[in-house]
């Protein structure tokens, strides 16, 4: 990968301050967070008297005070010039043929309302399909200053997802960018797209663990402040505190960009707004999907050589420790006690135990397991029960036998579990089409567990080139805290994230751990998101390293800190040449909108999303605005399955949303992808991604091929294998792509 050019640096934060806000924008803000708080506090006490939002009397007075504004409207003649100015513009927009140049002093809401515009022409080879045109006012049912204030708040999202995507080398979608520049009246140029550098695959016969053409180590220093780490060009610098010219994010502009997006979404007209939008778009996605089902499944079985079974499938999202069916563990616990029965392979209590100790302290014989017996299923005893869902993890209940086969730092150096994972990537190369990222994980508690996982991942060669690894931080502070393994919060980012910038900085001295790096493409952030937090997260929080309660910080200080250093670091490996990293937390399966409201900034993609189901049921319209925003920019990997064990019942899943929103019809880049998360615990059969495709087709009727395709778009995998799957044009705006 060639070294970024000078041109391109510096890349700054634009900090904003306290004076920068406006007044009403903040109480605003903090009036959503508090009710979160509040709701998050009650909803279990409360949760069997709650009156419904679409409660029959409130809306029909909201529809009367609508009715009495509008009629009003409507004697306004500055309000029939702009509606004209409106329907100008939307007539425009019509046309695929020719793209719009949008006016932006006409309007504020032009980017907003005219998604068509930005289409290239429809090539003619393309398929016939029926066509659904809206024509007339396009502010029926909504007045005119509403319309404009929605629009205005929206793009005010966009700007600031925009800027937080770009600075950290995250995916932001061309479509909306296209949109963006056009509301500044400037060029939209492709020379100034930001886009991820990623690690080619090794070519047949290549050593994967090769150490040669490993550079050279520079002299910078390192030093980490308000829990980010910052690159000083030599010690001298260091003692000045000069850092090196790299964007560092500060916790006050974060939070003051937080409260732009609370203060949208607490915004009466842009409620209205995207509820009405929502219900629009659905209704056609709806209607495209009766008018052209037919003509998409013959142009489906028109593709030679292609179907279902020989498109490439990737897993976006899977747990290592939980990545092989529950049959496979059970026949490899039979297999290695057959093998390795008077083999040490723990330590407890200054006690070395063989494999046939730890089962005979367990009164149990391998050979009378079964699956049954083996108890790694999720079941209904697991609904809303983070902590029984968590405890699957563990073989007949036993922790002793999840540290045997389960971790990767143990008394056998992991062994058992990179045999399990190179057993799982044996079958994905064996079926060819089928990919995963396993997800491992990094706790924070020392340094050294990077070298050790490093070592792991080279001294068992479990590189597949069927794999690309995530690596998962969970968010338990407060039990290291408690255990006095970290003094405070910094302490314990500091050893997630300063190893990182060390073998950055000095390859040469951590070559296993620059190798490793090679293949991981992003991070996540993972534990139970209905933990309670009593702490408002805002402008007045306090630094890590002041953070020095037994309390768990909140999930959207969480997410600040850990996108700050990927930030940081990816600007320094772009730099350096090295690939870069995606932020891709689990995100919205249960706790407060201000959860997805903190994704909404700093993730590249995420996982779940479950409380967009309130986007769907219209429970919650305080969530329809942040949902439209989202659905232009963000990707997302849901569960079915999943979701029934641990959180809602199928039949309100989220996997629905970025359909019947009409994403795949209005231009949107938004992607809905299936993953299998935690096969061992979920499924039996062992060709288990496949089983996930074909329930998402049958309950759903979705197009597999639209699922396959969008699992290999949110996968990081490098372009040059991107354009062999889904062809060079794949991933363009508009219907060539």
């Amino acid at each position: 990968m060639a070294v970024a050019g000078a041109e391109e640096l510096p890349r700054q934060f634009p900090k904003i301050t306290l004076s920068d806000v406006d007044e009403e924008v903040r109480l605003l803000a903090e009036k959503v967070y508090a009710s979160a708080l509040k709701e998050e506090e009650n909803k279990d006490a409360l949760s069997m008297y709650t009156v419904p939002e679409d409660c029959p009397i409130g809306l029909q007075q909201a529809k009367n005070r609508e009715l009495l504004r509008e009629l009003a409207e409507q004697q306004s003649e500055e309000t029939a010039k702009r509606k004209k100015s409106f329907k100008m513009i939307r007539s425009q927009s019509m046309s695929l043929q020719i793209p719009v140049v949008v006016d932006w002093a006409r309007t504020a809401a032009t980017p907003l309302m005219s998604p068509a515009s930005t289409c290239p022409s429809v090539p003619d080879n393309f398929p016939e399909y029926q066509r659904v045109t809206i024509s007339g006012d396009y502010c029926a049912g909504i007045t005119v200053e509403d319309y404009e204030q929605a629009a205005k708040s929206l793009l005010k999202a966009l700007f600031i997802r925009e800027k937080y995507s770009k600075l950290a080398y995250h995916c932001f979608p061309r479509t909306t960018a296209l949109f963006l520049r056009s509301a500044e009246n400037t060029q939209w140029r492709e020379e100034d797209e930001v886009l991820p550098d990623l690690c080619p695959c090794p070519e047949e016969g290549q050593d994967p663990y090769s150490m040669e053409n490993i550079p050279e180590n520079l002299s910078y220093e390192l030093k980490m402040r308000d829990g980010i780490i910052y690159v000083y060009d030599n010690a001298e610098a260091l003692r000045l505190n000069r850092p090196r010219c790299l964007p560092y994010p500060d916790l006050e502009t974060f939070a003051l960009d937080m409260s732009h997006v609370l203060a949208m979404i607490a915004d009466g007209p842009t409620k209205t707004y995207c509820h009405r939008r929502l219900n629009f778009l659905g209704s056609k996605f709806y209607l495209h999907e009766m008018l052209n089902e037919m003509a998409e499944l013959k142009e489906l079985k028109g593709v030679p050589h292609r179907d279902f079974y020989n498109v490439r499938k990737v897993d976006t999202h899977i747990h290592a420790a939980a990545c092989m069916n529950q049959k496979h563990l059970l026949n490899f616990i039979q297999t290695t006690y057959k093998t390795d029965a008077e083999r040490v392979v723990l330590e407890k209590t200054g006690q070395r135990l063989t494999l046939k100790q730890v089962f005979n302290n367990l009164s149990m014989d391998p050979y009378d397991l079964t699956v049954d017996s083996l108890d790694v299923h999720a079941g209904r005893q697991t609904f809303h029960r983070f902590d029984k869902f968590n405890s699957k993890y563990n073989p007949v209940g036993a922790s002793e036998l999840r540290e045997i086969y389960l971790k990767t730092d143990n008394h056998i150096k992991g062994e058992y579990f990179a045999r399990l994972i190179k057993e799982v990537a044996h079958d994905l190369e064996e079926s060819k089409y089928q990919h995963a990222e396993p997800r491992l994980s990094i706790y924070g508690r020392c340094p050294e567990e990077w070298e050790s996982l490093s070592q792991w991942f080279i001294q068992h060669k479990v590189h597949s080139p069927n794999m690309r690894w995530v690596i998962q931080v969970p968010r338990i502070y407060d039990i290291f805290k408690s255990r006095k393994l970290v003094p405070n919060f910094a302490k314990m980012l500091e050893n997630i994230f300063l190893p990182l910038f060390e073998a950055t900085v000095n390859p040469q001295k951590h070559k296993e751990l620059h190798i490793f790096l090679k293949y991981v493409t992003g991070f996540d952030s993972v534990d139970d998101e209905s933990k309670h937090s009593d702490h408002m997260f805002s402008y007045k929080s306090p630094k890590p390293e002041q953070w020095t309660t037994d309390d768990n910080p909140p999930y959207s200080y969480y997410l600040f800190h850990m996108y700050a250093n990927i930030m940081v670091l990816n600007n320094l490996r772009k730099e350096r040449g090295l690939s870069t990293f995606q932020f891709r937390p689990h995100c919205g399966e249960a706790g407060s909108i201000t959860h997805l409201v903190s994704a909404f900034l700093t993730a590249d993609n995420i996982s779940h999303g479950l409380n967009l189901k309130k986007v769907q049921s219209g429970t919650s319209p305080a969530a329809f605005s942040f949902s439209l925003s989202k659905t232009l920019i963000l990707r997302l990997a849901t569960l079915p399955v999943l979701i029934s064990l641990l959180h809602y019942c199928w039949s309100v899943t989220v996997l629905l949303l970025p359909l019947t929103a009409g994403v795949m019809s209005a231009g949107s880049k938004e992607q809905a992808s299936v993953m299998q998360c935690r096969h061992m615990l979920i499924h039996t059969p062992a060709k288990n991604g496949l089983l996930f495709y074909i329930t998402l087709h049958y309950i759903w009727q979705t197009l597999l091929s639209k699922a396959t395709y969008n699992s290999q778009v949110q996968c990081k995998i490098s372009l040059k294998k991107k354009h062999l799957w889904i062809g060079i044009k794949g991933g363009q705006r508009g219907i060539i792509g």
